[in-house]
């Protein structure tokens, strides 16, 4: 199974977005997660949903005519989440998302945590940051096509499992087969992609989570079985597990 015919969602946050101008494609489901907003006008960009409780926009906030989903400042669920919930529900099982990386290492982690939802869901994401991309695979693999890539360009592997079993890279300048990782060993750091080769990263049983650079071709996916699963209902409602209220900022302010 692949996902090579799935719509796509793009999804501006909040975040940093170096030196990369976003990329829609045509017939794409845009997402403004709160104050990516501000990005998705900078760039010119209509979105069909904006979504967050606005407390990091700059700008004006957006009308309520139906393209506007408010949340209360203190939930459960980040913003970027709400963002994702909502692409799915219109379809999307490919993610690619801006302004998710840089800023507070908070957000940054939960963001790489969403990565690895999408991919135990059945969708793929890739997070956009500072020359690199974020993604995961689970139970699958990803099929890098060969390219020209500069040399020197870093992919890294790491078990979101706790015990990711059966991963093999294959066409990389470091070669595994077969092999286990761990959540808590670091062995799949600073592999590189050779010039001119087709590169494999694959698991059979687990979630990896995989950092490759902007300039590669982004690679296939393939799952070794079908995955029926959502991201679950989106949820505006104030955090159940609330108990003081301060005035201040919520549990998420992306």
């Amino acid at each position: 199974m692949t996902s090579s015919d799935t719509r796509t969602c793009v999804v501006f946050g909040a975040g940093e977005y170096y030196r990369e101008i976003p990329s829609v494609p045509a017939g794409a489901f845009v997402v403004a997660a709160d104050g990516g907003l501000d990005h998705a006008r900078e760039f010119g960009v209509d979105v069909d949903v904006a979504v967050g409780d606005f407390d990091s926009i700059r700008g004006d906030r957006p009308q309520d005519d139906g393209r506007t989903v408010t949340l209360p400042p203190e939930k459960d669920d980040p913003d970027l989440l709400s963002a994702l919930k909502i692409g799915w529900a219109h379809g999307a099982r490919a993610f690619h998302i801006y302004g998710a990386l840089g800023g507070r290492i908070d957000h940054t982690i939960a963001n790489i945590q969403l990565m690895a939802l999408l991919a135990e869901r059945g969708g793929t994401g890739f997070l956009h940051g500072d020359g690199a991309l974020v993604t995961a695979i689970s139970d699958g693999a990803l099929e890098f096509p060969a390219a020209d890539a500069a040399h020197g360009g870093m992919v890294s592997v790491f078990s979101h499992s706790d015990v990711a079993s059966d991963v093999s890279e294959t066409g990389l300048k470091y070669e595994i087969a077969h092999v286990d990782m761990s959540d808590v060993r670091v062995n799949g750091l600073s592999n590189e992609l050779v010039p001119g080769e087709p590169a494999r990263i694959e698991v059979g049983r687990g979630t990896l989570v995989v950092t490759f650079p902007l300039s590669a071709p982004l690679p296939r996916v393939e799952r070794f079985h079908d995955v029926e699963g959502d991201l679950g209902r989106l949820d505006t409602a104030v955090s159940p597990a609330l108990v003081r209220r301060n005035g201040g900022h919520g549990r998420d302010n992306v």
